[in-house]
């Protein structure tokens, strides 16, 4: 494909993800959106009002489309594999928002499919992108804190989600714990052992639906490093996103963030910052825009997504063996097939 004119670029899902990728198109010069895909049409023709592109129904007049560079999916999760796959077999790229199935088999079935394609195909994971996190991350692997030896990563909800949308997610451990297991992957890529516990403190709909709505997950990485997820589906002073590295020779942090870090001081007392940002659509805006920068560099270059298919993979293994563990009290080994 030429790198003289914008990729183009069909969308799938008008939701709230549907959304923040649809802006984010708009505003790269690398990209012409040409196409919102969505069985809710309204949905897609309100989306595309303005934006040059057209609002289409299925799958199947995406793929119709002649020149098409690349697809990104923000639908349903049990749209992810037809449309990676469809978009594989037509040489189309695919950013593809987690997980990439709840049903690990049909995460192997869509595996085996995808062998020895080269089409550019990335997951979702955004907080690789963050600016604060991947920073940290680069830092230790040169080396700045010495051996990585225990990681912690907090990530808290400023509220729960909505019944219906529990009832759908998966459950805690592949809906919210599969963005900090696979953050975890990124420090430390080979994970060995899974322990993890759950608790139902404050939401009785959650547990109505068999769910927990606070867990705490224990990692071990092959060479022995110590991790630490914290996870909860409501914070009283927003979005609570943390992580800290420590290591043999010192320690890097990356802090929540407020809109701005003003603070006021007079004779009455100090005042504090701004709030945290309150929602991941605030929080993580930076890391949509740098995923998809990332994403439009590897199918310009012809190189490999990162974070691709296995990791997604390998996010999903984490999340059942740490739902595992919680439901049965027991350490879950991971295997490699």
């Amino acid at each position: 494909m030429s790198s003289e004119r914008p990729l183009k670029v069909a969308l799938f899902g008008s939701g709230r993800i549907g959304q923040v990728h649809a802006r984010n198109i708009l505003a790269n010069p690398e990209l012409e959106l040409v196409l919102i895909a969505d069985p809710f049409i309204e949905g897609a023709q309100k989306l595309a009002e303005g934006t040059g592109a057209r609002a289409v129904a299925t799958a199947d007049e995406v793929f119709a489309e002649d020149d098409l560079d690349a697809i990104i999916v923000g639908s349903p999760t049990n749209t992810h594999v037809d449309l990676i796959s469809r978009a594989a077999a037509r040489g189309v790229a695919a950013l593809c928002e987690k997980p990439i199935d709840l049903d690990i088999d049909r995460v192997l079935a869509c595996r085996d499919n995808l062998r020895g394609s080269n089409t550019p195909l990335m997951l979702g994971f955004n907080r690789r992108f963050d600016p604060n996190f991947a920073s940290v991350q680069a830092r230790v692997q040169a080396g700045e804190i010495g051996r990585l030896e225990q990681l912690t990563i907090i990530s808290r909800d400023p509220a729960p989600a909505p019944a219906s949308y529990i009832a759908g997610s998966g459950g805690i451990f592949r809906d919210q714990s599969i963005h900090d297991l696979d953050m975890a992957r990124f420090f430390v890529p080979d994970i060995v052992e899974v322990s993890a516990t759950g608790s139902n403190l404050f939401c009785d709909y959650i547990e109505e639906l068999g769910d927990f709505d606070s867990v705490v997950i224990n990692l071990r990485g092959a060479r022995g490093e110590q991790i630490t997820i914290i996870n909860s589906r409501h914070s009283a002073f927003g979005h609570d996103q943390r992580l800290e590295a420590f290591g043999s020779d010192g320690m890097l942090t990356a802090g929540n963030l407020t809109p701005t870090s003003v603070r006021k001081y007079t004779a009455a007392g100090a005042e504090g910052a701004d709030p945290y940002l309150h929602f991941f659509l605030e929080r993580y805006a930076e890391a949509y825009r740098r995923e998809l920068e990332g994403f439009v560099q590897s199918i310009r270059q012809g190189i490999a997504c990162s974070p691709g298919f296995e990791d997604g993979l390998e996010a999903l293994v984490l999340a059942n063996a740490a739902e595992e563990s919680a439901r049965s009290g027991r350490v879950v080994k991971i295997g490699k097939d």
